[in-house]
């Protein structure tokens, strides 16, 4: 099995459904850094906040580990947002009975890479 190259960075038990994250994660995919950071500021989603620091911590991983490297030099190469853990929570309503709440986790991970030849 082939090792994943890049830098990688995980944020995991994040207070936010994985479809409203995967909604804004689908923006940035594929995306230069720079590009990437400027798209996340821009929108106003709870979910482009915890994407924007997630993807800093992975270009800050790759700019300790190389310091080759510039922060235009790279790209997001892959942005996997995975399901977490499910809070359960009773919800009363009327005349006695309940309801239950769910509250989804999500787990982000995110692997930056350096741009070759020119392409993304």
């Amino acid at each position: 099995m082939e090792a994943k190259k890049g830098f990688t960075a995980n944020a995991k038990f994040l207070m936010i459904s994985p479809s409203k994250m995967r909604r804004v994660a689908g923006t940035i995919r594929r995306k230069p850094y720079p590009e990437a950071i400027a798209i996340l500021e821009a929108l106003p989603q709870k979910g482009a906040r915890m994407l924007k620091k997630v993807v800093q911590s992975a270009a800050a991983n790759a700019l300790v580990q190389n310091k080759k490297l510039d922060e235009e030099m790279l790209y997001v190469k892959e942005l996997l947002v995975n399901d977490g853990p499910r809070y359960r929570r009773v919800w009363a309503r009327g005349r006695g009975r309940r309801d239950l709440l769910i509250k989804r986790l999500s787990h982000v991970s995110v692997i930056l890479d350096e741009i070759s030849g020119g392409r993304v």
